[in-house]
């Protein structure tokens, strides 16, 4: 661990069902040895590519694979890892630092319970994938508390008795997509509570990255990281929320710059933001007793395809997720 560090980047990367070579996952789908190998080729290129310190992935099936395409980059290989066991036939997420990591716990448990109308409580009390959290020492005087996390997709969740008929209705599908965001939103609510729990009321940084599998303005991206005060409050009531507060990297960006093309996710030609960087007031400029700011926020999507428009696809061993990279510049 070096005592001068004066910047870091961290980023997002959803590698898109890494799964070791003719291993069956999601029913009936497996890689050959030729594609996995060009699949963790791929990951550890991109990887360099992103020059970063810390990435939180999403959609890693196997250690062992994680730990191939880390071996193939340059700038990781010999980077600490981490990763939420898997319980389950879905896959898992997972912290690589070239810092130390000082300690790390697997959130499945929601910290609250969800309360309804008339003394009901919501039924979902877990995380589909498991948070990740980790403590990173970026300097002996420096630790940050960094979460990765991917929530439920847009992926209609439908009955079991419409799984079995091929024939979906409109009616259905739609019931279908309802589920998925209520499902998304418990998630995001109890991810809210974590993030609460780490950062209300002391100085510590900490950096949410994942796939939220919605942007910047939905409300379930929203919910996890609060919304900023309005002008007229008062300035005590305004410094309680700033406390809590999470600021996305791609509008720390979009402020600085005459243009916003952020996308991660392209879907039936939908141009979407799927992958986010947060961080705490810690990191932010604007707060005068921050520990350093966002710098520079990179967005590795040239691999990506409309394929509404083209008639080509993307690669089956790269992921149809960009990657995000926000450099982290630390005050002396």
């Amino acid at each position: 661990m070096q005592n001068n560090v004066q910047d870091f980047k961290v980023g997002t990367f959803n590698v898109l069902n890494l799964v070791l070579p003719e291993t069956t996952y999601y029913g009936k789908k497996q890689y050959s040895p030729n594609t996995y190998q060009r699949k963790v080729a791929w990951i550890g290129e991109q990887l360099d590519r992103m020059g970063a310190d810390i990435v939180g992935f999403q959609e890693v099936f196997h250690e062992e694979a994680l730990r191939e395409a880390l071996g193939k980059s340059h700038r990781m290989k010999d980077a600490h890892l981490i990763m939420v066991p898997r319980t389950t036939d879905t896959p898992a997420v997972a912290i690589v630092s070239r810092f130390p990591i000082v300690s790390h716990e697997v959130i499945a448990d929601f910290p609250i319970q969800i309360p309804l109308e008339n003394g009901m409580l919501f039924p979902m009390t877990q995380f589909t994938r498991p948070v990740l959290k980790a403590v990173i020492a970026i300097r002996p005087d420096l630790h940050i508390t960094f979460l990765t996390a991917h929530l439920k997709s847009k992926r209609p969740m439908l009955s079991e008795e419409a799984n079995e008929d091929s024939k979906i209705t409109m009616l259905e599908r739609a019931t279908g997509e309802v589920r998925a965001t209520f499902h998304r939103l418990a998630e995001a609510l109890a991810l809210r509570a974590i993030v609460i729990t780490e950062i209300q009321k002391n100085n510590n940084p900490l950096i949410l990255v994942g796939d939220l599998n919605d942007n910047d303005m939905a409300v379930s991206t929203q919910v996890i990281s609060g919304e900023p005060p309005f002008r007229n409050m008062p300035e005590d009531a305004k410094r309680e929320i700033w406390d809590v507060l999470l600021y996305h990297a791609k509008g720390i960006q979009a402020r600085k710059s005459y243009h916003d093309y952020y996308y991660s996710h392209i879907h039936n030609g939908h141009h979407e933001a799927l992958d986010h960087i947060m961080v705490s007031q810690e990191l932010v400029a604007e707060n005068s007793n921050s520990v350093g700011r966002v710098g520079y926020v990179q967005i590795f999507n040239d691999h990506l395809l409309d394929e509404t428009l083209s008639d080509e696809r993307v690669a089956e061993w790269q992921s149809d997720h960009a990657q995000i990279v926000a450099s982290i510049e630390l005050k002396a």
